[in-house]
């Protein structure tokens, strides 16, 4: 794994080549039939208002958790065919599988569609859910003596800049008066913060709230540090290759209020969900289980994506501050043909 800092012009050169080498349909009232101009693009086409038969997606569902949120909430007759539920998550690997046209929709924080831009590779957010409560907090190494942010100054941090962890690292730095100079960021994937905290390779690592306790029962001597920092963004997106597709675009719009409801249908049965997921899957305890829905956010699904857009460009303007992007307008992101979908799909608790 990489161990050198990455700073200036360096950081472009080394995040591009490691980032980029490598309603249901009876909900969609008002679309227009399937009968659009083939030059129209996917933000002026407008939705079919059925999706036709044999319409098919390949959908992420990291470590089936999608999938199984489908199953136990009594999703199973879906207006498409989902050809493959494939176990993906991470931003960059999301990225490379929607270039291998293997791919075709995905659930990110909001930091993966901005790099995905930056690669020069097309794609649009169809969804959105606010989370309002932290996701992430920082590990240390084991035996490690930080216990706040501004303890970071001439740590090593593992960083990725094409997922969430990124973000939240970023937008913690800046909240404790830290700059990018007074930090030393180690270039990783999320996948390998925990091998990099165990072998001291960094001092610090932003982890899921998924991950840590596990991390702390195997090692005890090792802490979290809390923040209030939150990564806004729990997104929907897919290339834009496949919402130029008429019966791709419409298939991808009945998904979008399923996922809603499953979402929904996760946070107000969190007892099963503890057991089928937590403890089923993820090998952790009952109480560890339930430590992690206890952080859980309430899903919000907003009408208007304006908050959404305001904070995507806030990221946006971060990274380009740090030199990991060029600075854009992130509105180009938003296919807001799919705005209202999710909040029409949940009770209105849920829109606000």
């Amino acid at each position: 794994m990489p161990s050198s800092s990455v700073s200036g012009p360096d950081r472009r050169l080394f995040l591009t080549s490691l980032l980029g080498v490598t309603a249901a349909a009876a909900g969609l009232s008002g679309c227009a039939d399937s009968s659009a101009a083939a030059d129209e693009t996917a933000s002026d086409a407008p939705l079919a208002s059925k999706v036709p038969a044999g319409t098919s997606l390949k959908i992420s569902s990291y470590q089936n958790a999608q999938q199984l949120q489908f199953k136990l909430a009594g999703f199973r007759d879906l207006p498409f065919k989902v050809s493959n539920w494939l176990n993906i998550g991470a931003g960059p690997d999301v990225i490379n599988a929607f270039r291998a046209k293997s791919l075709e929709v995905a659930n990110n924080a909001g930091i993966p569609p901005i790099q995905a831009h930056y690669q020069g590779f097309d794609a649009k957010i169809v969804a959105i859910n606010i989370t309002r409560k932290p996701n992430y907090l920082f590990a240390t190494k084991p035996g490690s003596d930080i216990r706040r942010v501004s303890d970071f100054r001439g740590k090593r941090l593992a960083f990725s800049q094409g997922q969430a962890q990124g973000v939240v690292l970023l937008r913690a730095l800046k909240k404790a008066g830290l700059k990018y100079d007074d930090v030393e960021l180690v270039p990783l994937t999320s996948n390998q913060f925990l091998t990099a905290l165990q072998s001291g390779q960094v001092d610090i690592a932003p982890l899921a709230n998924t991950q840590a306790p596990a991390y702390l029962t195997q090692y005890k001597t090792a802490r979290t540090i809390t923040t209030d920092v939150v990564d806004l963004l729990n997104l929907l997106w897919a290339p834009v290759s496949v919402l130029n597709d008429r019966a791709k675009a419409a298939a991808v719009a009945a998904y979008v209020p399923y996922w809603a409801k499953s979402q929904v249908w996760t946070y107000e049965h969190p007892d099963e969900w503890n057991e089928q997921f937590y403890v089923g899957t993820q090998n952790l305890t009952l109480a560890q289980a339930k430590a992690v829905t206890a952080l859980a956010n309430k899903p919000l699904f907003p009408p208007r994506w304006d908050e959404a857009i305001t904070w995507e460009q806030e990221t946006a303007d971060l990274l380009a501050e740090g030199g990991f992007v060029k600075k854009f307008d992130v509105s180009e992101l938003f296919d807001h043909r799919f705005e209202s979908l999710a909040a029409q799909a949940v009770p209105a608790e849920y829109r606000r």
